[in-house]
């Protein structure tokens, strides 16, 4: 017996997510809709939004010139390492550095 049918949506909200938890679509569309929308953790929206804004503003600045794929490697990883505690302009310094001739 699956332990995770007795929560909607197969998941139980103590329960560790991990990347194979989630639906793909079009099974992901099939449980979005009859879910009620109701955000997550909603105080931390501003604040969250007001952190990465910076790096969404260099995202969209360095597409012009490279390639999209490269444009989100960088924001993620710099994301990533602000994650594990590192300040924004280190992370950025960081991810800047392993860059060569525009490449990881």
């Amino acid at each position: 017996m699956n332990p995770y049918r007795q929560y909607p949506y197969g998941m139980s909200y103590n329960h560790p997510q991990f990347a194979g938890d989630f639906p793909q679509y079009p099974e992901a569309e099939m449980w979005a809709k009859p879910m009620v929308k109701q955000p997550f953790y909603p105080h931390l929206k501003s604040e969250v939004i007001k952190k990465i804004s910076p790096f969404v503003k260099y995202g969209l600045e360095e597409a012009k010139d490279t390639s999209n794929m490269h444009v989100l490697q960088e924001v993620a990883a710099m994301a990533y390492l602000i994650g594990k505690g590192m300040n924004p302009h280190t992370a950025y310094l960081t991810v800047e550095s392993w860059e060569i001739n525009e490449m990881f």
